[in-house]
């Protein structure tokens, strides 16, 4: 797949079932439905990506994670984390991209092992997280939601300093520019990079399964502030 609409749309219709959406993925591509047309099917250029190589957390992000507030885990909430995700306000748009066809076809990928959701709790209260695919060396960031400040911001991180402890991951794909990614060290890259590095990051194994973090927020703000140089 190397054409694209200028906003960078390749194809027009069909149902984000879990066959389908595994066969866009591993190409770069994604569904985002638009409300009156048909679903549509994009691989934008620029795409918006973190490596992580480039992580960036801030400091008083940090000090959040090692306060103990939030407990993370994975795997133990996905489908409340995406209707969380689904009836989460977004400035500037009505309604809701997250149809009942998209949240079916997700959750068969998790009840496949390949979509995963990571949780912020505060004690028995989900306050935040997000969910994405994880398909060999890139995970694909789809949507996060916070219902206490702080929470899915915590979730990513701690995300993020997994995929590192893990080894094998190389990228996160974040999609399109938001100020919120550009934060932890997201950039933009050409679709021509984008999909040189992803063709290569799937010739890695997928961590498929239910996933268990092995590091917990306090321990991940320790391990990325050893990654930025042992910063406090």
């Amino acid at each position: 797949m190397r054409r694209a609409s200028r906003e960078g749309v390749v194809a027009v219709g069909g149902t984000p079932d879990a066959e389908t959406l595994l066969a866009a993925y591993s190409q770069g591509i994604f569904p985002w439905p638009h409300e009156g047309v048909p679903l549509l099917w994009f691989s934008p250029d620029p795409r918006f990506v973190l490596p992580l190589g480039g992580i960036h957390v801030a400091r008083s992000l940090r000090r959040t994670m090692r306060r103990g507030s939030f407990a993370v885990r994975a795997d133990t909430a996905f489908s409340e984390v995406i209707r969380r995700c689904s009836e989460q306000p977004r400035p500037g748009q009505g309604g809701t991209w997250i149809t009942a066809e998209m949240i079916a076809g997700y959750t068969a990928l998790h009840a496949a092992g390949i979509a995963h959701s990571i949780e912020a709790w505060q004690g028995d209260r989900l306050a935040g997280g997000l969910y994405g695919i994880s398909l060999g060396g890139v995970f694909f960031g789809e949507s996060m939601y916070a219902a206490v400040p702080d929470a899915s911001k915590v979730a990513f991180a701690t995300l993020l300093a997994n995929l590192v402890h893990w080894g094998g991951f190389e990228l996160v794909d974040c999609q399109a520019y938001t100020a919120h990614l550009a934060s932890f060290g997201a950039v933009e890259w050409r679709r021509r990079r984008f999909l040189a590095a992803l063709e290569g990051a799937l010739r890695r194994p997928t961590r498929q399964g239910t996933w268990e973090l092995e590091l917990g927020a306090i321990a991940a703000a320790e391990r990325l502030g050893e990654a930025a140089g042992g910063e406090p």
